[in-house]
């Protein structure tokens, strides 16, 4: 006779693994096979009609190692990263905190705050080229007001960056913003009111409290910020293609390049391997170290 305990332990594991099958299915199809798929693929040599491709091992990886442009673009990926990344955070969280307080206008700002993120990213695209076409572009047309010369902001290997991280600010602020007035809405009023009858100044308020309670969301924005720092392809495609001179190629439009432009599957392989490897090991070290300076005590 089986043991009743032992039945419901089954019958419980069994629940447990049912309601766990979509995410595990849906995980799996979409995320840890292209994953594997893409390592394997990393091993082997381009092949054609006439030549079938051949195990490579790491050749590909040493190929990438020797390429300059990789590296170029690499150093624009960190130089993206490193400017957008914290102006996106800082401009969101100010944004956030004003939004927060008591206005007459509170919803508008809210909307105005948050209408470039709905923006799809073409459309996001062409709109900017408004601001940077040469000559007729808004920026070049308020600097001859006050006598300054024309600027190709996309066409010069100095300045085409700038703009990319421009735009990516400008469209990713508002969409950190809505996690900040979340979690700043979750602080209890408390805590406020206890600071003002102690005459607690409003900035060592907000460096002490708010500041503190508001790092697990700000962990939270700075994994997905450093993901869209590598997704980013949409904006290239409309604004500079990567140009002038690879200048603001960036690594995920030089993945779609090698793939589809060059048709060089492996190459690109070897690229997206190591940036899932990279970003897991940033994922990692801010998780197990971060994680542990993020809830205030």
């Amino acid at each position: 006779m089986t043991d009743p305990l032992h039945l419901a332990r089954r019958r419980r594991a069994i629940h447990g693994w049912l309601l766990l099958s979509p995410a595990l299915v849906m995980l799996s199809v979409f995320a840890l096979y292209p994953s594997a798929a893409t390592f394997w693929s990393a091993l082997w040599t381009k092949g054609t009609r006439r030549r079938p491709p051949e195990f490579a091992g790491l050749d590909n990886y040493r190929f990438l190692f020797d390429d300059p442009t990789f590296w170029k673009v690499v150093w624009n990926n960190l130089l993206y990263a490193g400017v957008t990344i914290p102006a996106s955070i800082a401009i969101a969280l100010t944004m956030a905190l004003w939004a927060n307080s008591k206005l007459s206008a509170r919803g508008f700002l809210r909307t105005a705050y948050f209408t470039p993120t709905v923006l799809p990213m073409i459309a996001a695209g062409n709109l900017w080229l408004f601001f940077y076409t040469p000559s007729f572009g808004i920026l070049n047309q308020i600097g001859a007001l006050f006598g300054a010369p024309q600027i190709n902001w996309l066409g010069q290997p100095d300045t085409a960056l700038w703009a990319i991280c421009i735009v990516t600010i400008w469209k990713e602020a508002g969409f950190f913003m809505i996690f900040y007035l979340a979690a700043l809405q979750t602080i209890p009023p408390d805590l406020k009111e206890a600071a003002d009858i102690e005459g607690t100044p409003r900035r060592t308020y907000l460096r002490r409290v708010v500041l503190p309670l508001l790092m697990p969301t700000t962990l939270f924005i700075l994994v997905n910020a450093m993901i869209n720092s590598v997704k980013l392809i949409d904006h290239l495609f409309i604004l500079t293609k990567g140009g002038p001179s690879d200048s603001s190629k960036l690594i995920l439009y030089y993945i779609w390049e090698n793939a589809f432009a060059y048709f060089d599957r492996p190459s690109a392989a070897a690229m997206t391997t190591l940036v899932l490897l990279a970003l897991g090991l940033l994922a990692g070290v801010q998780f197990l170290f971060l994680d542990r300076r993020t809830h205030y005590r």
